[in-house]
C-alpha cells in the first residue's frame, strides 16, 4: 500500500501492540512510536520488551509502556486486572493490534497431541478474546478505534497440516467480522483482518526452514498498511480484510 503518513499521524494516540518483543510486532510498535504513539507493549518475554522500550527511548518516541504477558496461561481474571491498569493509567485505548501468535507443529491432525493443539488455540484465539472483551470498554472511550486482527492466509483458506494455527486464525477472522458487525453502530469502534503475506519474521523461517530469507519482504515494508489502519485516515473502513502486497 502506497499509503504517506504525516509525521503526527498518531499523536496523543494509545495502542497496545501484541507480541511486541519481536518480529512484526516489534516493528509495528516502533513504527507507531514513531508517528507519535504511546505504546503498550505486551508480550511473553520481559528482556524483549526492554529492550523494544529502550530503543523507543533512544529515538525521541512518547514513553511506552510494558506489559509482559504469557498469553499461554493468562485467565480471564488476568485480562481483567490488565484493563483495569489500562483504564487508571490512560483512561482509553485507540488502539489494539493483535499480533502475538503460535505457530505449534505442521502435522496431521489425527496425530496432533491434543494439549499443544489447546495451547496454540488458547495462544491465537481464546486470549485474543478474552482479551479483546475486557478492552472493549476502553476501545468505546476513544473517539475512533482501531482494533485489528493479524491473520494468514491460512486463516482465511485452511490448508493440510497447518493444524490449530489454520483453525485459531480462521476461528479469530470470524470473530473480528462479527465485532465489525455488532460495534457498527453501536460505537466509533472499526474493526478490520489484516493479512502480512509472506514477511520475514523468525515465525516464517521456523514453518519455511528451506526458504531463503532475503526473497521474502521485510516487516518494514508492511507498515504503510499498519498506519493507516490505526490513523484516521482509515474512520469509516470496517469488516475488511487487507492484504499487504508483495513488492
Amino acid at each position: 500500500m502506497d499509503y504517506q503518513a504525516p509525521q503526527d499521524l498518531l499523536r496523543q494516540k494509545v495502542i497496545l501492540v501484541t507480541g511486541a518483543g519481536a518480529g512484526i510486532g516489534r516493528v509495528a510498535a516502533t513504527t507507531f512510536a514513531r508517528y507519535g504513539a504511546t505504546v503498550i507493549l505486551l508480550g511473553r518475554t520481559t528482556a524483549k520488551l526492554e529492550a523494544v522500550y529502550d530503543e523507543i527511548v533512544a529515538a525521541g518516541g512518547p514513553q511506552p509502556g510494558i506489559a509482559p504477558m504469557d498469553l499461554a496461561g493468562a485467565s480471564n481474571d488476568d485480562m481483567r486486572q490488565f484493563a483495569e491498569v489500562l483504564a487508571n493509567t490512560y483512561g482509553r485505548l485507540d488502539g489494539l493490534l493483535h499480533n502475538a501468535a503460535q505457530l505449534g507443529e505442521r502435522i496431521p491432525v489425527e496425530h496432533y497431541d491434543v494439549s499443544k493443539w489447546m495451547t496454540v488455540m488458547q495462544v491465537n484465539f481464546n486470549a485474543v478474546f478474552m482479551l479483546t472483551r475486557q478492552l472493549l470498554p476502553l476501545l468505546r472511550q476513544s473517539a475512533a478505534a482501531s482494533l485489528v486482527f493479524t491473520s494468514s492466509s491460512v486463516g482465511a483458506n485452511p490448508k493440510a497440516y497447518w493444524g490449530p494455527y489454520a483453525v485459531s486464525k480462521y476461528a479469530m477472522e470470524g470473530l473480528a467480522k462479527l465485532l465489525a458487525e455488532e460495534l457498527e453502530n453501536t460505537s466509533t469502534v472499526r474493526v478490520n483482518i489484516l493479512n502480512p503475506g509472506a514477511t520475514r519474521t523468525p515465525m516464517r523461517a521456523t514453518a519455511y526452514p528451506n526458504e531463503n530469507p532475503a526473497t521474502v519482504k521485510p516487516a518494514a515494508s508492511l507498515m504503510p498498511l499498519y498506519l493507516y489502519l490505526m490513523g484516521d485516515a482509515s474512520i469509516g473502513v470496517n469488516g475488511q480484510t487487507l492484504r499487504c502486497q508483495l513488492p
